[in-house]
């Protein structure tokens, strides 16, 4: 116990760096999956064909490599971009830049189909209903779409955002020191790997806990005008 009391402010450092990237790929994810589940839904054929390469790819390959393969490949591209063109330098992306934008990346497929079946539950009778009233197509979203959207779309995105937060772990082999990688290095100069893989899992239990309560409180939220009916 002491070990881990003397290693504890880099554990909470590493903890808090996971919490970041978590939250930031979530944001990416989400911004993502809008977009393509706009791209999906979208009469236009390219748009739909697009977004189901990008979902069929990112659903096909697993999540390491595709990290991998974007923050080595990713860089390595852009250096070669800029090379050929002039148009900038030398570029050294940071870990915690490549590990949000590969997480934020593979998730935002899920996310996607997440979006897009949340779109198609809703009623498409309302919508019309509020297109005859006269709202405008802004006014529509905001007042029918959006809030039906967030409610039929909630469970299937506090499931990719509990997996999201475990993905995170793996961000610790692009050498981001974050909670896995910093209970590694204290488990391996103390040589308790178990003891710090211990504590590591309890924290995520814990991070685990607070998402789960959160997402029920939204639930509740965005489900109290159908419980009224």
């Amino acid at each position: 116990m002491d070990t881990v009391v003397a290693y504890l402010p880099a554990i909470l450092r590493g903890t808090s760096v996971t919490v970041a990237v978590a939250l930031c790929s979530a944001v990416l994810a989400v911004f993502l999956g809008l977009l393509g589940a706009w791209g999906k839904i979208a009469p236009s054929r390219t748009a739909n064909a697009v977004t189901g390469a990008y979902t069929t790819l990112i659903r096909g390959v697993p999540d390491l490599v595709l990290m991998l393969l974007l923050f080595y490949g990713g860089q390595q591209l852009l250096n070669d971009i800029g090379a050929a063109t002039g148009w900038w330098g030398y570029i050294e992306i940071s870990h915690f830049t490549a590990g949000v934008f590969t997480i934020g990346f593979i998730y935002g497929a899920y996310m996607t189909e997440t979006f897009r079946g949340a779109y198609l539950a809703i009623p498409r009778g309302q919508i019309e209903a509020g297109t005859a009233c006269g709202m405008s197509g802004s006014l529509v979203f905001r007042r029918i779409v959006w809030p039906q959207l967030v409610r039929y779309a909630l469970p299937g995105f506090g499931n990719n955002w509990l997996v999201l937060l475990k993905t995170t772990a793996l961000v610790s082999v692009l050498g981001l020191h974050e909670l896995v990688w910093e209970s590694f290095t204290a488990g391996r100069s103390t040589r308790q790997l178990f003891t710090f893989f211990f504590v590591t899992m309890a924290i995520y239990l814990v991070l685990t806990a607070i998402s789960d309560t959160g997402l029920r409180w939204l639930e509740r939220k965005y489900s109290a005008g159908v419980r009224r009916a």
